[in-house]
């Protein structure tokens, strides 16, 4: 990786391209630029106010899998718009074109932030579990916003190798978190233990969870998915559908 003019050039290397196919997933140290950086944590605080508001109106604690002051799972891109810049961006473009090919489209984008101290932890899924249309496997970009630790609650990713799968499998709901879940294993996982700026590409059914927030700050993270065809549920976007790449070329 290189920087010039003010970003970075990044290049997807075989090895990591080979990892992503036989392993699911591989990390990349350091490669969202600063001004970028700053856009993604810039917009998230006036998103969390907003779901404090609607647990207000709604009087209570808890909206799906959002909890007050413990986690919060936020979409931007549908209300504002702002993060195009970062979401269709040259280096995403790499990543996209090294995973799923040629023909993308942005499927989903989310904050997923644990509170400081008491933020919770999120059990072992595949993205594909909480996807109720039929689909192929997409990619997710897992976005650092801070420097990530075992002890503010960073993910952990379960090789293909270790989980013994490589395609969606069924999940079973826990009623007290509301989490989906799908692995029910003693295996671990990887930690994922890297700087903000970072970015951890892993496949839709490829296992991961995350631990719980003990450190005395928030722990940020933005969450960008895209997927080879439009998912639909009913004719219509199951979530997102926005063009990105159709024949290896920008829509």
């Amino acid at each position: 990786m290189t920087q010039m003019a003010g970003h970075r050039t990044l290049e997807i290397t075989p090895d990591q391209r080979r990892q992503y196919q036989e392993e699911g997933y591989f990390i990349l140290e350091h490669v969202i630029p600063d001004a970028h950086l700053e856009l993604l944590r810039g917009e998230l605080t006036d998103a969390i106010a907003g779901v404090h508001r609607q647990m207000d109106e709604q009087k209570t604690d808890v909206l799906g899998i959002n909890h007050r002051n413990k986690r919060y799972f936020v979409t931007l891109f549908r209300e504002t718009g702002k993060l195009r810049e970062f979401l269709f961006s040259d280096y995403i473009e790499r990543i996209v074109r090294a995973t799923i090919g040629g023909d993308a489209w942005l499927f989903c984008e989310q904050y997923v932030v644990k509170a400081a101290e008491v933020g919770m932890q999120f059990s072992w899924h595949q993205d594909s579990g909480y996807v109720r249309a039929a689909h192929k496997p997409y990619v997710s970009c897992w976005c650092a916003l801070d420097d990530m630790t075992e002890a503010n609650g960073t993910i952990y990713v379960l090789p293909y190798s270790r989980a013994g799968t490589t395609t969606k499998v069924e999940h079973v709901k826990d009623e007290k978190t509301n989490d989906w879940v799908g692995y029910h294993g003693d295996d671990p996982g990887e930690p994922v233990i890297v700087p903000a700026g970072s970015i951890a590409v892993f496949s839709s059914t490829c296992f991961h969870r995350s631990g719980v927030n003990t450190s005395p700050n928030q722990r940020r993270v933005y969450l960008a998915q895209y997927s080879a065809e439009p998912i639909l549920r009913d004719g219509k976007p199951a979530i997102l559908a926005e063009p990105f790449l159709k024949n290896g070329k920008r829509i």
